[in-house]
């Protein structure tokens, strides 16, 4: 079997690490005094300015289509590209995505909400979860009610990723009590914060602040309805499930960033006459984490094959989700452990990146999600235990 990787992706792989090192790394201590004084830790205009480089250099939407100026990459070199963006604690993503349901749109969405969203002049957020539906995305109850030719919107949703600073709000709404949310009674509306939803910061662990979304009595034309009445929760599925490769292959990179601190520090720290890496105890915690670090590597690069091959990803990407989840937790703490004291403070990235990746733990699907996924595959016949592609 051949794993290697073709010239192009070598080639395309290496400019992303040469402008996260030459143009994104450089924010890191700038970042990190932001922080310190409890200031935000990039501003809109800088990740705007980042991205705008990155596209000078070819790197835009690296899953939106060509006819709309993206780059359209396969899973796997999308894969590649967000372990490279990993390495940085830098809040940075490339520019020129949207978000995957926004392409249900019609022409007129498309040119108020799909276009604009991919050239960076507006911002969504996506709306599924509320404070008594969280893995259970069947048990909303968020509701919108036909008024004429609007809707009306009452209900709150909560740890809302960009809620904060979004334009517009992708909501997934009951439309019809009578019908299972599941099975047509469910509606995705695309809603302007300008017709009268609010938000709030709610105050996490991690650097990342979600945002609580309310709505009372938002009215909205019946034309900002996204893909058609009874759609919601087949829209928000095709959101949760897109691309569950990113979060493994980022994981990953952040991972190999704090390994490389943590072989680096074991070099140079001395105690007793020689340095800590030395010692079994440090070593064994550099070998685990590179062994680790390698295996999630390759679960995640499998889980984007099976996208790219067009087969069923969503067994694989459950598989490298929980896995990287698990291991970038692992690592951070034991590179922290390496650090000793200096690793808990906050003069280093290593107590950020402590905080970030315990999330990696809980969103767009918990550990125990995985798990009941991966078991209720395996009883039920669905997935067998050899890999069906061999």
């Amino acid at each position: 079997m051949d794993f290697s990787l073709s010239d192009e992706e070598k080639a395309i792989r290496q400019a992303t690490r040469d402008f996260i090192n030459r143009e994104v790394k450089p924010y890191e201590p700038i970042i990190l005094e932001r922080e310190r004084r409890g200031e935000k830790a990039l501003e809109r205009s800088e990740l705007r300015e980042l991205q705008l480089k990155a596209r000078e250099f070819g790197f835009w939407g690296l899953a939106t289509p060509e006819k709309l100026g993206g780059m359209d990459l396969s899973a796997v070199m999308q894969s590649l590209i967000w372990t490279e963006i990993g390495r940085s604690f830098v809040p940075f993503r490339f520019g020129g995505e949207a978000d995957n349901i926004l392409f249900f749109a019609n022409d007129e969405q498309r040119e108020e909400f799909l276009v604009p969203t991919i050239e960076g002049e507006r911002i969504s957020c996506f709306a599924l979860t509320e404070p008594d539906a969280g893995s259970d995305a069947a048990n909303i109850t968020f509701s919108a009610r036909r008024d004429g030719d609007d809707w009306i919107l009452n209900g709150e949703k909560t740890f809302i990723t960009n809620g904060n600073d979004a334009d517009f709000a992708i909501v997934i709404a009951v439309t019809d009590r009578k019908k299972d949310v599941r099975d047509g009674g469910s509606t995705a509306f695309l809603v302007d914060r300008a017709m009268g939803w609010t938000s709030s910061p709610l105050v996490p662990m991690g650097p990342n602040v979600p945002a609580a979304l309310s709505f009372q009595d938002v009215r909205v034309p019946n034309r900002n309805i996204l893909g058609e009445v009874g759609q919601g929760f087949q829209l928000a599925m095709k959101w949760i499930g897109k691309g569950r490769y990113i979060i493994p292959s980022y994981a990953v990179g952040i991972a190999e960033g704090l390994l490389k601190m943590g072989v680096e520090y074991s070099n140079i720290r001395q105690t007793f006459g020689k340095p800590i890496g030395e010692n079994q105890a440090i070593a064994w915690m550099l070998a685990d984490s590179a062994t680790e670090i390698e295996a999630a590597r390759w679960l995640t690069l499998n889980a984007a094959w099976v996208a790219d091959q067009g087969m069923d990803p969503r067994h694989t990407s459950s598989m490298a989700k929980l896995n990287s989840a698990s291991m970038v937790n692992q690592v951070v703490d034991r590179v922290m452990q390496i650090h000793g004291g200096m690793g808990y403070m906050k003069e280093l990235a290593i107590e950020r990146w402590y905080r970030q990746v315990r999330l990696f733990r809980i969103f767009e699907g918990t550990d125990e999600m995985q798990r009941l996924i991966l078991s209720r595959n395996l009883l039920r016949g669905y997935e067998k235990v050899e890999p069906r592609w061999f």
